[in-house]
């Protein structure tokens, strides 16, 4: 499994659907834009969800990952690996199961990481 050697992967399915659902219900509170969330189970052994998201500034960006980070150590008794929250320009969370990934709009644009993960299909928008 790809995940970094501090962060471990939720056990069972509750689990990860529990991860989903914090890291799917922080981005709504803290006003996500375009909030994507991409299967990945039984497509990638890096995690079962990949969850895409902009901010409109990069102190909006840098402010969900902080507070994504902070209910995912509060509630899982863990701390995920966060990866650019100095320029949060695009902010990476490794959760684990989930991966989230912060974008600035243009950034997003121009990486399209939806486009590349989707396998095909229209990913799922929440």
């Amino acid at each position: 499994m790809a995940t970094s050697p501090n962060v471990q992967r939720v056990p069972g399915a509750d689990g990860v659907e529990a991860l989903h659902a914090l890291v799917m219900t922080s981005l709504d509170d803290d006003q996500a834009v375009e909030t994507v969330s991409i299967p990945l189970a039984g497509k990638s052994s890096i995690a079962d969800y990949m969850v895409v998201a902009s901010g409109r500034s990069t102190r909006q960006v840098a402010s969900m990952a902080t507070k994504l980070a902070e209910k995912i150590k509060a509630e899982f008794g863990r701390s995920p690996r966060v990866e650019g929250l100095p320029t949060a320009d695009w902010v990476l969370i490794d959760a684990g199961d989930v991966i989230v990934h912060l974008f600035r709009p243009e950034v997003r644009t121009f990486y399209n990481l939806e486009r590349m993960w989707s396998f095909g299909e229209n990913a799922g928008q929440a």
